[in-house]
């Protein structure tokens, strides 16, 4: 397959696979390479019209009877942390987070696979190994950065990097209107923190703090309940076929908003 960069993008349509959010449905996706000088252009017009980036490649679900996959993205300006989101962030307030270039380590690769082991068992992720992991981070052409989330120690804000536990990581995009969370992971183990919510609120802080005006959260699957935790960050936006127009939660919705219900990925 040719992936040299050329002045349009060339789509391509993978072949029907088992859906990993609602069993029984099959899925397929469209997708396209992103490369060159163009990619960071690229990735932020396809962001907008419901692309996720995985690598060096840009793609969208293109399921023939299913329309469940839709894209969400928060409204940074009028975002304010309802209840359960202080507890989360009063629960977390030991936590010192750090933007580093994307690139892996051996402590971040640990943490992620005790993450998959814990959360994923027989995910498409399941058998990655160190080599996949540091493509996975590295393998990018547009502006990409990690972010680890420390325990606090002795002297962290004097050194330039802290050395407390790592419970948890971001990899994430910046684009020219947000913040887009391509993949997080976290130590499994400490579920009273609700470490992936803590992630999505330390977003929505940095994104504020850049004049960003959105975090893209990546597809919220009506019916996936690992998904539900999404629409709790409120007011948001879905990508419709009219646009992004904004989504008002439900009674439903409102009920998962309890620290630690849903946080498993972005």
């Amino acid at each position: 397959m040719n992936t040299q960069a050329s002045p349009s993008p060339q789509f391509y349509l993978t072949a029907p696979a088992p859906c990993p959010y609602l069993p029984g449905n099959m899925e397929r996706k469209v997708f396209t390479h992103l490369i060159g000088p163009r990619a960071t252009e690229m990735n932020d017009l396809l962001t907008h019209g419901g692309f996720r980036r995985s690598q060096n490649i840009a793609y969208r679900p293109a399921c023939e009877a299913c329309r469940a996959c839709v894209s969400v993205r928060i409204l940074v300006d009028e975002f304010e942390p309802s209840r359960a989101f202080r507890r989360v962030a009063a629960a977390n307030k030991d936590v010192v987070s750090t933007v580093f270039p994307a690139q892996p380590s051996t402590e971040q690769f640990s943490l992620f696979r005790t993450y998959l082991d814990h959360r994923h068992q027989e995910g498409g992720m399941s058998d990655m190994s160190a080599l996949d992991y540091a493509i996975m981070v590295e393998d990018t052409h547009v502006q990409t950065r990690l972010i680890e989330y420390r325990l606090r120690s002795p002297g962290d804000g004097l050194a330039l990097q802290p050395k407390g536990e790592l419970i948890a990581v971001a990899l994430s995009d910046q684009m020219s209107d947000g913040l887009s969370m391509v993949y997080s992971f976290f130590n499994p183990a400490l579920t009273k923190r609700s470490l992936g919510t803590m992630m999505v609120l330390d977003h929505v802080k940095r994104a504020k703090t850049l004049g960003l005006p959105h975090v893209y959260l990546g597809y919220w699957v009506k019916g996936s309940h690992k998904m539900d935790y999404k629409t709790r960050f409120q007011p948001q936006e879905h990508l419709t076929n009219q646009g992004w127009e904004r989504y008002e939660a439900g009674q439903d919705d409102i009920g998962q908003d309890r620290a630690g219900q849903s946080d498993d990925e972005s």
